[in-house]
């Protein structure tokens, strides 16, 4: 088991070393450069997509809506990245890490954007007359290499039983566990039965589940976040001075490393928004819509609803919480970390806000990494694989509540992080494609053709 541990280990260095993280922005800022800057140029109108009402939406092709496929997406996103990964990046990089996280987000968006073109673009229908769409099928179809379609299927059906049940569920388990006391396997019944109930309906059940919780969990932890900075006004223009300043110096990390402060803001921001990952690209694939790009003007907003908003919220937080805490900060981190310096500077709620953060971003996870996972099982076995898939997900999210995962985590960042590689290749030479599609929705705009 150790010999096994310490392969996993060298291998998630390299997985998540420098030349993927180069490999992950370069292809962000590649196509930044071929869309000509295009998710800043029409992000206003991608926001209308996503909260616009649509024309013909009912008679347009595909199984759920915009805001439905968007949700989904981000409830797989927003999870204890944005609560966890955040803290990590200030305490490993310091506050100048949250810049870098910005700026890959920013980047990120184009990555986005291609990937979700691609997937409706490319997507099919399944036996039961469903969409199925992703990576697996745009590489396949798009690149015509089916043996590097099979391997990004296989990397994303592993992930899914680590990255999106049993690691969220003991992440949940033990937050309620130090907050109120109550047993892991107690919340492990728990939390596996309301799984169950929406998974056990496949994706409009999911959805459906998704446009509920994730409006409702993000703006309850936006709001948390927002009342620590009113509240603390003068905190928040050294803060932010902080981490500009410190994202060029690294004067908050031991020998001013520059590298550690980027590193680790990329490594942190990728983690969250999963831009790039070939994730969210399977639930866009189910939107109803009537151009490709249009579906990825809508994905490309999660990204910046992601990092922009969620993650700004808990890193201004923390950097307000570097400059009270001094020294002391650090000596703490992940969940732990942001839960006591929301604790600290809003006293009796503050903590609160972070432990049913974590509860219903990991919960909203589980449901959209299901999906994922059951979209790559399938593509690999059949149909016919969907109940047994499901029952298998269900199962590792008790699991998850009452295991010791270490080794589960080494696992499911491994197959996390080479899931990005089949797909990054897949953007860089279907980039034609995603600029051919980009073109022919905005000449049907021009010409009225599309509104």
């Amino acid at each position: 088991m150790q010999n096994i541990q310490s392969i996993m280990e060298t291998l998630s260095g390299w997985v998540w070393g420098p030349y993927m993280l180069v490999l992950l922005v370069g292809t962000g800022v590649f196509l930044t450069l071929r869309l000509m800057f295009l998710q800043f140029r029409l992000l206003p109108f991608a926001f209308k997509q996503v909260f616009g009402k649509h024309e013909n939406s009912k008679s347009n092709d595909g199984d759920i809506s915009h805001f439905a496929a968007l949700m989904t997406a981000l409830s797989a996103t927003i999870g204890t990245g944005n609560i966890a990964g955040v803290a990590t990046a200030c305490v490993l990089g310091g506050p100048g890490a949250v810049f870098w996280m910005w700026m890959t987000a920013l980047a990120g968006m184009a990555t986005k954007y291609g990937e979700a073109v691609l997937a409706v673009k490319y997507r099919v229908n399944n036996e039961n007359g469903q969409k199925s769409g992703g990576p697996m099928y745009y590489i396949e179809h798009g690149l015509k290499w089916k043996w590097l379609a099979v391997l990004f299927a296989l990397f994303g059906t592993i992930a899914s039983f680590g990255i999106g049940s049993s690691v969220q569920s003991n992440t949940v388990a033990l937050a309620v566990q130090n907050s109120m006391g109550i047993e892991t396997w107690i919340t492990g019944i728990v939390i596996t039965a309301f799984s169950a109930l929406v998974i056990l309906g496949g994706i409009k059940s999911i959805a459906k589940a998704s446009s509920f919780i994730v409006p409702i969990m993000a703006i309850g932890y936006v709001l948390g976040g927002l009342a620590i900075i009113l509240t603390n006004l003068e905190l928040v223009v050294p803060a932010l001075k902080l981490i500009f300043v410190d994202a060029f110096t690294g004067q908050a990390v031991a020998g001013g490393a520059i590298g550690a402060v980027i590193r680790y803001g990329v490594a942190r921001g990728v983690f969250s928004n999963e831009a790039g990952m070939g994730s969210a690209p399977i639930a866009a694939a189910a939107a109803k819509t009537d151009h490709p790009v249009r579906q990825g003007l809508v994905s490309m907003t999660g990204t910046f609803i992601d990092t922009i908003i969620v993650c700004s919220i808990t890193g201004i937080v923390l950097v307000m919480g570097y400059l009270v805490a001094g020294n002391t900060f650090g000596t703490e981190t992940g969940a732990v970390l942001t839960t006591h310096i929301f604790d600290r500077l809003l006293p009796g709620i503050g903590g609160w806000v972070v432990t049913f953060g974590i509860i219903f971003f990991a919960y909203s996870t589980i449901l959209g990494w299901c999906y994922y996972g059951e979209k790559c099982a399938t593509y690999l076995l059949g149909e016919k694989f969907v109940l047994i898939y499901r029952i298998i997900y269900i199962a590792t999210v008790f699991i998850g509540t009452v295991a010791t995962l270490d080794l589960v985590w080494l696992f499911a960042d491994t197959f996390n992080g080479l899931m990005a590689v089949p797909n990054l290749i897949a953007l860089l030479l279907l980039s034609g494609v995603i600029v051919k599609e980009t073109k022919d929705f905005l000449a049907k705009r021009k010409s009225g053709e599309l509104y």
